[in-house]
C-alpha cells in the first residue's frame, strides 16, 4: 500500500458494507466507488490488480466537519499541510475548515477567496469550508452561499478573537431572513452571558474547577433556547456545535418534535474525558464550552445511543504552546481549543466499544451524519457505489499508545498524549488515491476543495 498509489480495487475479509460485515472486494474507477462484490476468496474482475489487505477493516473514511485550520494569518497555530496530513494519518478523508480563527475569518466572498488560495496545493484529504455570521455581514451570506461554503458559524458569545466578533439577536434575525429559501444551513457556538452569582474571591484559576465554574451549564442552556426559537421561526436549517451540556437535551428534543430542522454535535473531549480528572493547571484541557462531569458525560453517550445528539467530531481547535499559560497554568487567562483531528476516530472507539456501540454506529456518527450536514452525502459518507472512493483502513482489535513523535498535528500540545488507545489507523484512501499508509505518507497533496452545490430559489 505505497501512499500516492492510485488504486483500482480492494479486497478486505471485512467490508462494512450497508448493515453486514462482509469478505468483499471494492472496484474503484476514476476515484469513485463502481461496485462492491463479493469475495470468493480469488475473484478477479477485468485483470484489477487488487490490493488485499487481510482482515483489516474497510470502511468509509471519517468526515469530520469541524476543524480550525487557522490558516491564512495564524498558521503557526495550524496550517493546511500540518492539518490535513494529520487528518489522513487519523482516518479523516475529508474535513470541513471553520472560519475562524484565520485572519481574514471567513466572512465575505472576498475573504473566502483568500482561504481558498491559502488552502491550495496543500490539502491531502478533501476539505471543504463554512462561512461565518458576523453584526453586519448580512449581504454576504448569499454571495458566499453561491460561491460555496457548506454553510455558516455564529457565536452568542466572544468567540475568543477580535475579528469574529458575536452576534446579537438584530443580527440573527437578518442572517435567518438571508438564509430562508436556501438549504444552507447555520451553526451555533451555544453559550451566552447571563447574570449568576459571582464567584467567589480569590479563587484559584489553576484549579480546573475555577473555570468549569465560569462556564455554568445554564449558558448553554439559554443560548439554546434562543436557537430553538429562531430555528422554528424560520425554518432554517440549524445545527448546534459542540455541546457539552445534557441539561439542554430536553430543550433540542422538544424543538424537533415541534418541527425544527435542528441538528446537533457532541465533540470527543466531551465524551472521553471528564472534570474530575483534570489536574490543577493542566491547561491543555482547557476548552469552550468546558468539559464537564462524569455523570454529564453518561448522559452524552446516553443521547448519542439514543440519537438525540446526531455526530461526533474533534473541533480541532490548536494553538501555540505559550497561549496556553503552561507555565502558570491558569485556566481562566489560557487559550480555550482541543487538538484532536488525528485520534478521533481511535477515540471514539476506545471508548464506544465498551458501551455496547457498533462499528455501524460508528459510520452513522463519524461519517454519515457530518456528511449530510454539509451536503457532502451525495458523494461522501457511505461505501455505495457512485460514491468518492474515500477509505479508512484499520484494526479495531489494535492498541496503541500515543507518543510526540506520532503527532503530526504543527503543535504537538494535546491532552490524549500517553493515553493507551484501541483502533489503529493503517491506511487512508482518498478518491481511490492512498494518502496515507503505515506512519507515511503521499509525496503530494492530492486532496480538492468541496465547493458545496446547494438547492436554492431562483431569488437568490
Amino acid at each position: 500500500m505505497e501512499p500516492g498509489t492510485i488504486v483500482s480495487a480492494v479486497r478486505s475479509q471485512r467490508v462494512l458494507c450497508g448493515k453486514e460485515i462482509l469478505p468483499a472486494v471494492i472496484i474503484i474507477k476514476e476515484g469513485k466507488i463502481q461496485s462492491i462484490l463479493p469475495d470468493s476468496g480469488a475473484i478477479m474482475h477485468r485483470d484489477v490488480e487488487i490490493l488485499d489487505v487481510g482482515d483489516s477493516l474497510v470502511m468509509p473514511g471519517i468526515v469530520d466537519c469541524h476543524v480550525h485550520v487557522n490558516e491564512p494569518g495564524r498558521t503557526n497555530w495550524e496550517g493546511y499541510w500540518t492539518a490535513t496530513r494529520a487528518a489522513a494519518a487519523g482516518g479523516v478523508t475529508t474535513i470541513v475548515d471553520m472560519p475562524l480563527n484565520s485572519i481574514p475569518p471567513t466572512t465575505t466572498l472576498g475573504n473566502f477567496h483568500e482561504k481558498l488560495y491559502a488552502a491550495t496545493g496543500q490539502c491531502f484529504v478533501d476539505t471543504a469550508f463554512w462561512g461565518g455570521v458576523i453584526p453586519g455581514n448580512q449581504l454576504e451570506l448569499k454571495p458566499m452561499i453561491q460561491g460555496g461554503v457548506a454553510g455558516f458559524k455564529c457565536f452568542l458569545i466572544h468567540s475568543g478573537v477580535d475579528e469574529f466578533p458575536h452576534v446579537n439577536d438584530a443580527d440573527l434575525h437578518a442572517a435567518m431572513k438571508q438564509l430562508q429559501g436556501t438549504d444552507s444551513v447555520l451553526l451555533f457556538h451555544a453559550e451566552r452571558e447571563v447574570q449568576h452569582l459571582a464567584s467567589e474571591e480569590r479563587a484559584n484559576p489553576c484549579e480546573y474547577s475555577t473555570f468549569l465554574k465560569s462556564r455554568p451549564d445554564i449558558m448553554e442552556y439559554e443560548a439554546i433556547h434562543t436557537v430553538t426559537q429562531l430555528c422554528l421561526q424560520y425554518q432554517v436549517r440549524c445545527h448546534i456545535v459542540h455541546l457539552s451540556s445534557a441539561q439542554s437535551l430536553e430543550l433540542i428534543k422538544a424543538a424537533r418534535q415541534a418541527g425544527a430542522p435542528l441538528t446537533v454535535e457532541t465533540t470527543h473531549h466531551y465524551i472521553n474525558l471528564s472534570a474530575e480528572n483534570i489536574p490543577a493547571g493542566a491547561t491543555h484541557f482547557k476548552c469552550c464550552p468546558p468539559i464537564r462531569d462524569a455523570a454529564n458525560q453518561e448522559l452524552l453517550w446516553s443521547a448519542l445511543k439514543s440519537g438525540d445528539i446526531d455526530m461526533v467530531v474533534s473541533d480541532h481547535s490548536p494553538c501555540t504552546p505559550d497561549l496556553k499559560c503552561l507555565d502558570n497554568g491558569d485556566f481562566m487567562e489560557a487559550w480555550g481549543g482541543i487538538s484532536s483531528l488525528q485520534f478521533g476516530l481511535s477515540l471514539f472507539w476506545t471508548s464506544a466499544s465498551k458501551k455496547g456501540f457498533s462499528l455501524f454506529d460508528t459510520v452513522r456518527l463519524l461519517c454519515k451524519e457530518p456528511a449530510q450536514l454539509c451536503r457532502l452525502d451525495n458523494q461522501k459518507g457511505y461505501l455505495i457505489p457512485g460514491h468518492d472512493a474515500d477509505l479508512v483502513i484499520w484494526d479495531p482489535e489494535k492498541q496503541f499508545t500515543v507518543k510526540e513523535e506520532h503527532i503530526h498535528h504543527k503543535n504537538k500540545l494535546t491532552p490524549y498524549l500517553g493515553l493507551t488507545l484501541l483502533g489503529e489507523v493503517k491506511g487512508t484512501i482518498v478518491r481511490g488515491r492512498v494518502v496515507y499508509s503505515q506512519g507515511c505518507f503521499s509525496s503530494h497533496p492530492f486532496g480538492k476543495h468541496l465547493l458545496i452545490q446547494h438547492k436554492t430559489q431562483a431569488s437568490l
